[in-house]
């Protein structure tokens, strides 16, 4: 039986930057395999039984881990992965944040044909950006991610930022992620596509990882100061994170730098990013908890920082290194693109009825079709654009929830900046790909549309996504 402890379980219920037409690179000779197949992994507590998981692995027909293997290149370096299908159903991998060729998104039904299981699809792209990526599945993405199908992509500095004067000496990738399982360790099944779980909150787990381990000690050494790059891939879990007696420098957001700034805790929606620097003041030997709040401010252990018991490294003083801005995003707002997106739907929501393949539907017919969601009317729809936007102008587009649920509304292809809330300007002006929008809350949101193509706008909550908020924006 799973332990019911603080370390394993939650509560279930709680610019002007024009980029060029990204080169079609040469596939190269021999294409490093990304093998998308069954494994199994220990996300229940030691003691308890493997889980059978769907994982990614490094070569064809291996067992994948839990999270995929870390890809990691440098600002400007090719990614080269040929998707390998050892799955029962068709899939498609798409690169979650990176400014890439339309046709490299992943975006099954989109940007690409989904690949059938048997079947390999070779993904080849520029990554222009330093910043913290991942990966995941883009096909049933709300059943394959939750099966474990997601990793990390790092792109890292074109020159190292890491050991510079006022920078962190180390950096530490931390990919979290929750898991619905049963009291065997099973993924728990019977839930895939419950309408009732995509018409509220989403599919919540009851199990939180850290890199694949419910009871993960990230070693530490007392006097570093460290980068960690931290990542959720839950597939519906807001994550409010905080290390206990540690204090947080955030410096970048989805990838994006930020001028660093002191923070208490970092809120992540799914999909979303966020860089932090921590001086490592604790004792040799020590612990430090990795904190999530379940809801309703119940903090719970996912992970500790564990130090060494070698002796203390030199400390760093002063304050910490930003790091280099290097994506250049002017935006024109006087001469902006105007548009609106406005979210309705789901469980406590006023929505009637939305329109569904061509047809007006009432609320009753959209749950039968396991729709209950919409944008500007449409449940899920994907016939026409939302938009469409000449290469170069920048759009400004206005996210209104006007829901009982938070969202957090995902673009591909592009990195947007956040302007205002409910009508205040934004004290920061982040640069993000994924952007939380609390229940009845508005959010003004600009970007250059500088990258062409057929672009994906969908809420991260992935149930959700499903049930009908998705929809896509041209780029001519």
């Amino acid at each position: 039986m799973i332990s019911l402890t603080r370390r394993s379980l939650l509560a279930s219920a709680s610019a002007a930057l024009v980029i060029p037409a990204l080169p079609r690179v040469a596939r190269a000779a021999t294409m490093p395999v990304l093998f998308a197949g069954p494994a199994t992994a220990q996300i229940a507590p030691d003691g308890n039984d493997l889980t059978d998981v769907w994982a990614y692995g490094s070569s064809e027909g291996s067992a994948g881990t839990i999270p995929g293997p870390e890809i990691r290149v440098r600002a400007g370096e090719r990614v080269q992965r040929r998707l390998s299908n050892g799955l029962p159903q068709p899939t498609a991998v798409h690169w979650h944040g990176i400014r890439i060729d339309n046709a490299m998104d992943g975006a099954a039904g989109l940007t690409q044909d989904p690949v059938q299981p048997g079947d390999t699809f070779d993904y080849d792209f520029i990554a222009p950006d330093p910043g913290t990526y991942w990966y995941h599945s883009h096909d049933r993405s709300w059943e394959q991610v939750a099966r474990g199908l997601a990793g990390p992509l790092i792109v890292e500095e074109a020159e190292p930022w890491t050991g510079q004067e006022g920078a962190a000496t180390r950096e530490m990738t931390v990919m979290l992620t929750d898991w619905r399982l049963e009291a065997s360790g099973a993924i728990e099944e019977a839930s895939f596509g419950d309408i009732r779980d995509w018409a509220h909150g989403g599919r919540l787990g009851n199990v939180v990882t850290v890199n694949g381990r419910s009871d993960a000690e990230l070693e530490v050494n007392a006097g570093e100061r460290l980068r960690l790059r931290l990542i959720n891939a839950a597939t519906a879990r807001i994550m409010p994170l905080r290390i206990e007696g540690h204090d947080a420098t955030l410096i970048a957001l989805d990838g994006h730098p930020v001028a660093p700034r002191a923070t208490e805790q970092i809120v992540l929606a799914p999909a979303q990013r966020a860089d932090i620097v921590i001086d490592c003041t604790g004792k040799p030997g020590s612990t430090a908890a990795l904190m999530v709040d379940a809801g309703r401010n119940q903090w719970v252990q996912v992970a500790a920082l564990a130090y060494s018991d070698t002796a203390p490294v030199p400390a760093i003083e002063g304050p910490v290194r930003p790091l280099p801005m290097t994506m250049d995003h002017a935006l024109d707002l006087k001469n902006a693109q105007r548009e609106e997106i406005v979210m309705e739907g789901g469980a406590m929501g006023s929505m009637r009825g939305a329109r569904l393949n061509g047809v007006e539907s009432d609320f009753r017919q959209l749950v039968a079709a396991k729709r209950a969601w919409a944008f500007n009317g449409i449940a899920g729809d994907m016939e026409n654009p939302a938009f469409r936007a000449p290469r170069g102008r920048t759009v400004h587009v206005t996210l209104r929830n006007d829901t009982s649920w938070p969202h957090g509304i995902h673009l591909h292809g592009h990195h947007f900046e956040i302007l205002t809330r409910n009508g205040q300007p934004d004290a920061y002006r982040d640069r993000r790909d994924t952007v939380f929008v609390a229940p009845e809350e508005v959010v003004e949101i600009a970007f250059n549309a500088d990258n062409p193509g057929k672009w994906l706008l969908h809420c991260h909550m992935l149930g959700h996504q499903v049930a009908g908020m998705r929809t896509w924006f041209e780029v001519g």
